[in-house]
């Protein structure tokens, strides 16, 4: 395939075993884990969990990512379209709530080959909002609930952090996009989120005025009762971020608490995070678990 799923349409040639383009990954799935997850928001996870099926590569290179050694390291195992079924269908069977596909950009032409026939529970597309808005209309339908990150307010950081000149202005149109496919969010009787968009902010450690950025965009885009906002505070210093002295450390405490107060003055319904999730006990095995 010539590939241009993500913003950066590198046209790459990915054929089904030589990997090409800025995901490094060939076009048929490389998967690095498929099971029940208990840490996603409360109405995505339940009490079953979230059947989450990772995939290896991205179209992003975020300096802090938990998940590098898939993500950047290119660790995972390939498979076909019709075992990424298979897996979704397993995750039911043990009780998932949902089928959670997470950093799926790269392989939105997979996700729409497995879900030709529904999956009879929610599917969530959990990204890193660096989307186009031509993949995401080809998954119109298909998907139930967005859940991307919106992670930077300036362009500036976000070249620096996950080498993406564009961000800002293409992950808030994509959410729009997200939006405009699912409508406002939608909670059966158990408050279980059965369609809609989840959008994510991971607080960086000094960018306190980053976070109260988007969460005004968020407040000032989309009227109340549309989407649900999603603070997070587990961040760690991962991947190459000890490269990078203004994110070498945790989040203090006075960060953490100065965000979540302007959150809930803003009116802004979602979640917020305790600093216990700033662990990694909380960052799920990468060990071919269920692949």
């Amino acid at each position: 395939m010539i590939c241009n799923l993500c913003p950066r349409r590198c046209g790459a040639v990915r054929t089904e075993t030589e990997a090409g383009g800025y995901c490094r990954m060939p076009s048929l799935p490389v998967l690095a884990r498929g099971a029940l997850h208990h840490w996603e928001e409360p109405p995505i996870s339940g009490t079953r969990g979230s059947g989450t099926i990772f995939f290896s590569g991205c179209p992003l290179r975020c300096v802090f990512c938990q998940n590098s050694e898939i993500s950047q390291e290119g660790f995972g195992k390939p498979v076909t379209p019709e075992r990424v079924r298979e897996i979704c269908q397993e995750l039911i069977a043990q009780g998932a709530h949902n089928i959670n596909f997470v950093t799926p950009t790269h392989y939105a032409h997979v996700i729409a080959q497995v879900l030709r026939t529904p999956l009879g529970v929610p599917v969530v597309y959990n990204t890193g909002g660096y989307e186009r808005i031509e993949t995401l209309r080809a998954l119109e339908g298909k998907v139930d609930i967005y859940l991307p990150d919106l992670k930077y307010a300036a362009n500036a950081d976000a070249l620096r952090y996950s080498g993406a000149a564009d961000y800002v202005q293409t992950a808030q149109a994509a959410i729009r996009e997200m939006v405009r496919q699912t409508g406002p969010y939608q909670l059966d009787a158990d408050g279980l989120l059965t369609r809609g968009v989840v959008i994510r902010h991971l607080i960086l450690p000094g960018k306190l005025p980053a976070a109260r950025a988007v969460m005004d965009w968020v407040a000032e885009t989309f009227p109340p009762g549309t989407v649900l906002f999603s603070l997070m505070s587990q961040y760690l210093p991962c991947g190459r971020a000890a490269k990078f002295p203004e994110l070498n450390r945790r989040l203090r405490s006075g960060e953490r608490r100065s965000a979540q107060a302007y959150m809930e003055n803003l009116g802004l319904e979602g979640f917020t995070q305790e600093p216990e999730s700033a662990r990694n006990e909380y960052i799920p095995p990468f060990d071919l678990t269920g692949v």
